[in-house]
């Protein structure tokens, strides 16, 4: 700059101090003046966004309300960090100023710009944080409950086995004959086939009139077997015939490591669909972000959405789903894991619509080219009046704290990647968000 231009900054600018720590501006309030920081460094926080600074500004630097832009309340709370020493100038002062030093204009445009860029990416990448982070707590709301009844079953097995072995060290010291063996394993076998046939059919026999039994007969622990003896459906008719092969002196033990055994058996059979449970949500997280294989992907559209809900599973509460795919749907050729971050999206904003009360349609079919996909709530809708807005970057109807604004505009821009377009269409009881995706998105055009 000119030796005139430094003059002319210096002698019209209002000049600003303040003390390390002092509040300098507050979110919402008016910007009214540019200003140029000789000396010290001021941070920008926004208050829902944690503590990363949004903006950080320091000697040299351009900042507040700049010629040219549209910016009318500051976006988050300024504070000093050092002490700072600062020229300011009103927007008043904006023509004079552009008139008596020329290359502010190129100068505002450039620092525009720039910050422009820079608090696009940060929010962004709050943005992606977050969705991290509902990703992590749903995925360990969901881990919780398999890994917990794997660990009781674990450590319940371990004493049972005990139990078990101690059962038939005593069943071994009767030294039955062959032909009790044998009618000792029929009836074992066929209260076993029997309850697994019934399995799915009410059961009415009471477990006092077992408990009564047993006890008349003085078997051992009967307050302990009973239980067991009821989930097997086994019957005082049932007692009554064992009681009639075994003798009354053996039937303890027998009942003992009958119930013993069933109890090992429901603990091993616990931690095995426990397991099954955390394999199942690690192969759909595994399909969710497309682990291990190349970026686009032939992508089942239904699968992807599937995958998406299991990730949401927690967060469903008592919303139903309604699933309408057409049948022998072609894949598409897509970022299989930006897909799902659409999917996400667009079903988190329909849960909140419904505070997780309502009914979710899903709507996949096949049109000309193109999978066209349509996400249906039964909320209470969007006014009109913003309709054309939800697409806008950090346009949110949630209050502060609870969204940036990002996450529509994330799904227009994956979206518009595969050469697609999403539409919305909106009124009371029925919202529903179409996306349509060419099947090959360099043959769209």
């Amino acid at each position: 700059m000119s030796e005139e231009e430094y003059l002319w900054l210096a002698e019209n600018g209002l000049e600003r101090c303040a003390r390390a720590g002092s509040i300098l501006f507050r979110a919402g309030e008016t910007a009214d003046a540019m200003t140029i920081l000789l000396q010290g460094e001021i941070q920008v926080h926004r208050d829902h966004s944690g503590p990363m600074a949004i903006f950080i500004g320091r000697a040299g630097q351009i900042t507040g309300l700049l010629p040219f832009s549209r910016m009318k309340t500051y976006g988050g709370r300024g504070q000093a960090t050092t002490d700072v020493w600062a020229l300011q100038y009103p927007r008043e002062m904006f023509d004079e100023m552009i008139r008596a030093v020329p290359s502010m204009v190129q100068r505002s445009v450039s620092v525009l710009v720039d910050r422009a860029r820079e608090v696009t990416r940060l929010e962004q990448q709050a943005e992606k944080l977050a969705a991290l982070g509902k990703l992590a707590a749903n995925l360990a709301h969901e881990l919780n409950n398999p890994a917990s009844a794997a660990q009781r079953s674990a450590a319940g097995l371990l004493s049972e086995l005990k139990v078990y072995g101690r059962h038939k060290f005593d069943l071994g010291s009767l030294c039955l004959d062959e032909a009790r063996l044998k009618a000792l394993h029929g009836w074992q076998r066929a209260i076993v086939e029997r309850s697994q046939a019934s399995k799915d059919e009410p059961w009415t026999v009471e477990e006092e009139q077992l408990l009564n039994w047993l006890q008349a007969h003085s078997i051992e622990d009967a307050w302990k077997i009973c239980p067991d003896l009821c989930e097997a459906r086994v019957t005082v008719a049932d007692l009554e015939e064992l009681d009639g092969l075994m003798g009354h002196t053996s039937l303890s033990i027998v009942l003992g490591q009958f119930a013993s055994s069933r109890r090992t058996e429901r603990m091993a059979q616990a931690m095995v669909d426990s397991t099954a449970r955390i394999f199942d949500l690690i192969a759909a997280i595994k399909d969710y972000s497309y682990m291990d294989q190349a970026p686009i992907q032939d992508v089942d559209v239904p699968q992807s959405l599937e995958t998406t809900l299991v990730m949401m599973q927690s967060r469903l509460g008592h919303t139903s789903i309604e699933r309408n795919f057409q049948p022998g749907l072609p894949r598409i050729s897509a970022y299989g894991s930006e897909l799902n971050q659409v999917w996400t999206a667009v079903l988190e904003n329909a849960l909140e619509a419904t505070h997780g009360e309502g009914c979710i349609r899903l709507n996949v079919k096949h049109e000309g080219e193109a999978v066209v996909v349509e996400i249906q709530d039964d909320g209470p809708g969007i006014a009109p009046e913003i309709q054309d807005r939800i697409f806008e970057p950090f346009f949110s109807t949630k209050a502060p704290g609870d969204g940036l604004g990002l996450g529509l505009d994330t799904v227009q821009r994956i979206v518009r990647r595969h050469r697609g377009f999403v539409t919305v269409t909106s009124e009371p009881g029925s919202t529903c968000f179409q996306v349509r995706l060419p099947i090959e998105p360099l043959q769209a055009y």
